[in-house]
């Protein structure tokens, strides 16, 4: 027994000479080794980089407009591919890493270190019924697996990350010029792992979705059926109907078009500004140059208490505030009140697919899509107006949206969804229907559902009359 300790003791110190003596192979395959671990490093660091930069990095970027921000900017438009790259890259380099240590190792260590230590240890591993020299093996790629993946995880993976948290734009500008460069090179490969990560995700989707998604249909009826038939009932399923469908609403059907929205031109008086502010009553208040299609800020009426007694050559332009927050139609609501909420904002301006401004969207807006309409102590008359003449008929303004016809008349708001086409008001429906401009009197019927014109000027319908057919009344909601 005392043999095999002095046994393994000359082993290690034979090993130990070998290793105090590398060869110029050993030493270039150290530094290849230390050099992949660098790159393992930033292109694992640059993961986290790149998908850590928050809304404000990406505005610093545009505004400096150097090569590595509009490098960091195309970077960005490709989300999938960067990854792909990314993942690739990184799997190439630790595979050369695996290879590169498995050889250093085995130049630097001897085999007889290895037949030694299974020499020891094959009595107490006797139970693994494998030879000597299988365990001289095993322990060879045992050493190799525990000492690759120390370094892999805690260089190449933990260390790079933890950094690239914290300083994510300094890396991610380091960065770009040599991603952008793999995501050429790699393009071929990546190209495959997106597409068919695509694939996967539309399969798992259409199996997500045939699983178990209630169509609206049946959430409607589900909640028809779940509350109660008590006085009230009637409300507590249009909110909960509101709650189910809010997502798929659009900015569109609820803005408030621009020729109904009170904006002023900066170049106005002090003296004109005020007799708008008294006017309207609003707090928030567009500023535009020149025409509304260039607006440059808001105006929080708030901010004029402290300047009430102002002479007329008061320079009010200075209190504008220019984080504005500019949508598009298709943008939905849900989404939009996010974005409220994180900006901490409560206007937005409409623009549309050419970039002028299509109208107004504020915070009230999206709350009203499901609590209904909101009057509050300084709304002297309800926003939508109209005229009850009995059970049956309502006299609308034609450019009254049609969700609050809806709404106001008790209808679903979804009735007139497959004949409205990109209509949003009463009128756009009735100028879809007819393909023209209809005459005073005449009646378009839709859904067994009465519009009558009653007035028309040159250029739009004025007034409408909206008939309920003789089952329906608003009593019976």
């Amino acid at each position: 027994m005392e043999t095999e300790p002095g046994s393994l003791v000359l082993s290690l110190t034979h090993s130990t000479l070998l290793l105090t003596l590398p060869s110029s192979e050993v030493i270039l395959g150290i530094l290849a080794i230390l050099f992949l671990l660098l790159c393992s490093a930033l292109v694992s660091g640059s993961e986290v980089a790149f998908f850590s930069l928050t809304p404000n990095d990406f505005e610093k970027l545009n505004q400096e407009n150097t090569g590595s921000s509009r490098r960091i900017l195309y970077l960005k438009d490709k989300p999938r591919k960067l990854l792909a790259t990314i993942l690739i890259s990184n799997n190439f380099i630790n595979i050369g890493i695996v290879i590169l240590s498995e050889y250093v190792l085995s130049s630097m260590l001897s085999a007889e270190l290895f037949n030694s230590w299974a020499e020891s240890l094959s009595p107490a591993l006797n139970w693994l019924n494998l030879s000597q020299e299988d365990l001289a093996k095993g322990f060879k790629f045992l050493l190799t697996v525990v000492l690759v993946t120390f370094l892999l995880v805690l260089f190449g993976e933990v260390a790079p990350k933890v950094y690239a948290r914290i300083n994510n734009l300094r890396l991610a500008r380091a960065m770009a010029a040599p991603l952008d460069i793999l995501m050429r090179l790699l393009s071929p490969i990546s190209a495959i792992l997106v597409n068919w990560t695509k694939v996967l995700e539309g399969r798992l989707l259409l199996t997500a979705a045939g699983a178990g998604l209630a169509s609206r249909e049946d959430i409607d009826e589900a909640i028809e059926l779940t509350v109660s038939n008590e006085e009230d009932s009637g409300q507590e399923v249009d909110l909960l109907k509101s709650i189910v469908k809010f997502g798929e609403v659009s900015v569109k059907q609820i803005m408030r078009s621009r020729i109904d929205v009170i904006a002023v031109d900066h170049r106005i008086s002090y003296h004109e500004l005020l007799e708008v502010v008294r006017e309207s009553g609003y707090s928030r208040i567009p500023v535009y140059d020149e025409d509304f299609d260039k607006v440059i800020g808001l105006l929080y009426v708030k901010d004029l208490l402290g300047h009430l007694n102002q002479k007329e050559d008061f320079h009010w332009q200075q209190l504008i505030r220019t984080n504005v927050l500019f949508v598009p139609e298709a943008k939905k609501i849900d989404d939009l009140l996010r974005e409220f909420q994180k900006e901490h904002l409560h206007m937005a301006i409409v623009v549309d697919e050419y970039g002028g401004s299509a109208g107004i969207v504020t915070l009230e807006d999206i709350m009203e899509e499901i609590i209904g309409e909101i009057q509050d102590e300084f709304d002297e008359d309800p926003e939508v107006i109209y005229h009850q003449v009995d059970e049956r008929n309502f006299v609308f303004d034609g450019k009254t949206l049609l969700n609050d016809v809806c709404r106001i008349v008790g209808v679903d708001t979804s009735t007139f969804d497959e004949v409205k086409g990109e209509s949003d008001s009463v009128a756009g429906l009735l100028l879809e229907l007819t393909g023209g401009m209809p005459k005073e009197g005449e009646e378009i019927v839709q859904s067994h559902y009465t519009f009558r014109v009653l007035k028309v000027s040159e250029r739009r319908i004025e007034s409408i009359q909206f008939t309920l057919p003789e089952e329906e009344s608003t009593a019976d909601k």
